[in-house]
Parts: structure tokens; C-alpha cells; sequence
């Protein structure tokens, strides 16, 4: 029966070559397979970008406003969010294992806030990782800080196990109260990372010279909310950020402590993702705040 199926195949078209595209994200054609899935369930290959909502706060800060209840506060916006960036614990105890949408893990650790926060160490294991079927790991890295070699060689360790087993490393690079927040350490930093094998980067924003830093890095970089602003200025922030060079925006306290996180998550998709301007993404967040009764 098998040899009567295959000598009457017949539907070869041998006149159309096989595809042979490039992976959408930049400096990611040579991963494999399973790499390249990964990251595409955190980035969109429409758009190129990623909306990451980030709350993992909690592992140095413990409860904080916005973060006092997991279930209440952040779920509700878990399905406007391409990627979400946590810790094991919440991840296991507050999320829908329905989600569907990449899972970034924060794996590193030690130190809260009443320590040096440069002191930290890989706080999981790839087992763990694995387990809990993540995308990517994300591990702080403190360019110019006390423990600048102990947090670089976290990374490194991660990106030779992210690499064994398809996992994305992410680097977040921190910057202490001491440092210039300027084109030229930001630079440096992700350059560093990139390097030394991050598979993409996290970072601030800066006003003078954000094109230079995301055209001498050669992976992704996606953008961190930073403090709490008000909702026009954090649209108008990752606004600037893409139309620099940014592969997208890792939001936490602008979206999570918004008057109307729902709709502010909705309206940073659509300058993120649809190109929107800062003015009409605002105005479909006021719209959208005064449709829910907030405010």
C-alpha cells in the first residue's frame, strides 16, 4: 500500500524553489529551531516588537504599589502582553498556566533592598527553567558597579546553558546612582553583553543619542519603563524609544501604576506594535479609562 502512495505522488512543483528566509529578529538568524520559536513568543514577527510587562519587582522590593496583589492587579492584563517578566514564584502561585505568550524568568537574585544591590547570583536552575517552559532567562548585569565581574559571569553562565538548551538569556543592564545615564555608558553596556552572547538586551532610554546605542548593538534591545510617569509622557517615551532603533518596550511601574492599566497596556500596543502616535494612543487611553469608569 506505501509503494502504490508514493509511485503516485506526482505533486512536486519542481518550479518553485523552496523559501529560504531570514528569522524576522535582528541577530538571530543562526539560532535554532527551538531558539528562534522561543523568540518569536516574545517578540511579534509583524511588528518586529515586543510588549513585555514586567513584575518582578518584588524579588528585592517585596510588595509594592501596584504589585500588593498579584491575581487582582496583573492578571487582568496578561492578555495584552506579548511576554511577561517574573519570578518563579509568582509565576507558579498567581498566573494562568492558559497563558499562552512568552514567559521571561528572572534568574538572578540575593540581595533586597536594604543590601548592595550589585551583589547578585544565578537564583535558579535550567531545570527550572525548563519546567516551567520560559522563553528566556533575564540576568541583571552591573556594568562600571562593585560586583561588575561576579554579574557579568552570571551571564555568561546563563547565555552557555540558554544556548545548550534553545532558551533566550537576557541582560538587563542596571545603572547605579553613581553613573552617568548617557549615550555613551549605555553603549558600552550593551555592547558588553551583546559580546559576550545575550541574546537581546534591556535597557534605558536617553534623549541625546539612543540611535548610536541601538545601531552598534547587535541584537535586539527592548526599552525599561524606568520610574512611575505620567501616562502622555511614558506613550511619548516608548514612542521615541522605536522610532530609534528600540525592538520594543519592557513596561512595569507605567503600566501597572496607570489610573487605568488595561487601557494603558492596550495603548502602548498601539504605538509599540501599530505605529501609533503618542497623541492618538493617549486619547484611545482616555477613551478607554472613561469606558471602564475609571476616573
Amino acid at each position: 500500500m506505501a509503494d502504490s502512495e508514493t509511485a503516485s505522488a506526482k505533486k512536486y512543483q519542481a518550479d518553485i524553489p523552496a523559501r529560504n528566509e531570514p528569522f524576522f529578529l535582528k541577530g538571530s538568524n543562526n539560532y535554532d529551531w527551538g531558539m528562534k520559536n522561543r523568540l518569536a513568543n516574545i517578540f511579534d514577527a509583524d511588528s518586529g516588537r515586543t510588549v513585555m510587562l514586567a513584575f518582578d519587582h518584588g524579588y528585592f522590593l517585596g510588595p509594592t504599589s501596584g504589585l500588593e496583589r498579584i491575581d487582582l492587579d496583573i492578571v487582568p492584563l496578561t492578555p495584552y502582553a506579548d511576554t511577561l517578566m517574573l519570578t518563579r514564584g509568582i509565576l507558579r502561585s498567581s498566573i494562568p498556566p492558559t497563558y499562552t505568550g512568552g514567559i521571561v524568568l528572572r534568574a538572578s537574585g540575593g540581595p533586597s533592598i536594604l543590601k548592595e544591590l550589585s551583589d547578585e547570583e544565578i537564583a535558579l536552575s535550567i531545570d527550572e527553567v525548563i519546567r516551567l517552559n520560559a522563553a528566556a532567562m533575564a540576568v541583571q548585569v552591573f556594568v562600571g558597579g562593585e560586583f561588575e565581574t561576579r554579574s557579568i559571569h552570571n551571564m555568561t553562565r546563563l547565555v552557555d546553558l540558554g544556548n545548550r538548551h534553545g532558551i533566550a538569556t537576557l541582560a538587563v543592564t542596571a545603572v547605579g546612582k553613581d553613573m552617568a545615564r548617557d549615550a555613551q555608558y549605555i553603549r558600552l553596556a550593551t555592547r558588553i553583553c551583546a559580546e559576550l552572547g545575550a541574546t537581546y538586551v534591556k535597557t534605558y532610554y536617553v534623549e541625546d543619542g539612543f540611535e548610536s546605542v541601538t545601531a552598534s548593538c547587535p541584537v535586539p534591545i527592548v526599552i525599561a519603563g524606568g520610574k512611575k510617569l505620567p501616562e502622555r509622557e511614558a506613550l511619548q517615551l516608548a514612542n521615541r524609544a522605536v522610532e530609534a532603533g528600540a525592538s520594543g518596550v519592557d513596561m512595569g511601574r507605567n503600566i501597572f501604576q496607570a489610573e487605568c492599566p488595561v487601557a494603558m497596556i492596550q495603548a502602548v500596543r498601539k504605538v509599540v506594535h501599530e505605529g501609533a502616535a503618542p497623541r492618538e494612543a493617549f486619547e484611545f487611553y482616555e477613551t478607554t479609562r472613561r469606558e471602564s469608569g475609571v476616573g
